[in-house]
Parts: C-alpha cells; sequence; structure tokens
C-alpha cells in the first residue's frame, strides 16, 4: 500500500512538471516557469525558476537584477546596463579623443633680399676747387638721392672720396676724406641715421681715368655714394 501510495506521489510530481513545462513552452514569458495565471512561479525565497530554454536575452524585471534585455545599439553608442540599487558605479575609461588635423601654417611673407646701388657724383660739382664745403649744386643732387630712397629699410651708406694726382699722396688722402665727411654729414641732416653712414678717403689711389689730361683729372676728382637696402 505505502508503495502504491509513493509511485501515486510521484506521478502527480511528474504530471506537475509536464503540466509547468507544457505552460512555459506557450506562455510569453519564454525562459520561466508560469503557473496557470501566466505568473512567473518563483521560490520561497524570491528566486525565478528557469526552463531549459532560458537565456539571458530572456530576463525579465524582478526575477535578474543584474540583467537586461539589451536592446540594439546605434552605430557608435556604448550602452551600459545599469546596476542594482547600492552598487557603485564603475569607473570608465574614456576613450581618447579624435585626433584634430593642425590647421596648415599660413606661409611666410617673402623677404626682399638687399640691394646695392652706387651713384657717382663730380666732385666738381660738390665742391670748389681744394674745399669741402658743399656748394648748393652738390646739396640738390644729395637731396634728390634721399627721396629716392624713401621706402627703403637702409642697411648701409658709404660715401668715399677721391681726388685727382695733383698734389702729394697724404694731403689727396686727407682731403677726399674731408669731402665724404661733408656728404655724411648732409645726408645725416635729411634723415639717415648716423650710425648707418660710413666715410672712406681714398684720395688719388683709385683714379678712373689718366690723371695725364685735363678731362682725366675731372673724372677722377669724384664722391661715389652706395646704398645697401630693402625696398619695403
Amino acid at each position: 500500500m505505502k508503495r502504491t501510495m509513493r509511485k501515486f506521489a510521484v506521478l502527480i510530481a511528474l504530471a506537475s512538471v509536464s503540466a509547468f513545462a507544457m505552460a512555459a513552452d506557450k506562455a510569453p514569458k519564454k525562459g520561466y516557469l508560469t503557473d496557470s495565471d501566466n505568473d512567473v512561479v518563483k521560490s520561497g525565497f524570491g528566486l525565478c525558476w528557469h526552463t531549459g530554454f532560458w537565456t539571458p536575452a530572456d530576463a525579465i524585471e524582478g526575477c535578474d537584477g543584474m540583467l537586461q534585455k539589451a536592446a540594439p545599439a546605434a552605430s557608435g553608442v556604448q550602452l551600459v546596463t545599469p546596476l542594482p540599487a547600492g552598487e557603485p558605479t564603475p569607473y570608465v575609461e574614456p576613450a581618447d579623443p579624435a585626433p584634430v588635423a593642425a590647421a596648415p601654417a599660413a606661409p611666410a611673407a617673402p623677404v626682399a633680399a638687399p640691394s646695392a646701388d652706387k651713384v657717382t657724383f663730380e666732385a666738381d660739382a660738390f665742391f670748389d676747387f681744394d674745399k669741402s664745403v658743399l656748394k648748393p649744386a652738390g646739396k640738390a643732387k644729395l637731396s634728390d638721392l634721399v627721396s629716392k630712397l624713401q621706402g627703403t629699410d637702409i642697411e648701409v651708406v658709404v660715401a668715399t672720396g677721391h681726388t685727382d694726382a695733383v698734389g702729394s699722396d697724404a694731403y689727396n688722402m686727407k682731403l677726399s676724406l674731408r669731402r665724404a665727411n661733408a656728404v655724411k654729414a648732409f645726408l645725416v641732416s635729411k634723415g639717415i641715421p648716423a650710425d648707418r653712414v660710413f666715410v672712406e678717403g681714398k684720395g688719388e689711389s683709385q683714379p678712373v681715368a689718366s690723371n695725364k689730361t685735363r678731362e682725366g683729372r675731372a673724372k677722377n676728382r669724384r664722391v661715389e655714394v652706395e646704398v645697401v637696402g630693402r625696398k619695403q
């Protein structure tokens, strides 16, 4: 009699399990055991019963708190599963920002190369015989030169005096230097920086014509002004 009762109890249990399994297959709560009212069956500790078909994708609220059914992620967006209340939020290392291409540097403005210009003046037009004081005609010529230098970043101005071969070498050297200094003083009075103007006296050492003729000696008596600068 007792053996018959045990068999009957086992058959009832098996029939109950089969009934629950069939209900689980048909119930919308896939993966969980449900009762006849389609409610998820829970243990005395509040745990839900999984069937053999359960997967993490079937997790529902109230049964598997750590699992949430994943929604399809949009391109470039990372979904983070929320943790149960009371759990600390884990630190997520921020992604490195995308490198930003540097703007191309503006090309540097071209710098004009310095140019050198030399002007030669007849000393007879600048000075009286054996003198180093500028005549009005000489001042006019130098004023015209200064006007042409407007807009030029002057680096160096060199005034060089020359003489013919009449007289001693020493005397002619001093005369040529005095005339070069007279030209410098006038240029500085017109605004040329004094520290940019240099003078030389060559005397009779660099003739450009023969000193045996009147015309040749006139050509040798000269003042050369060389300007080195950059056009702005």
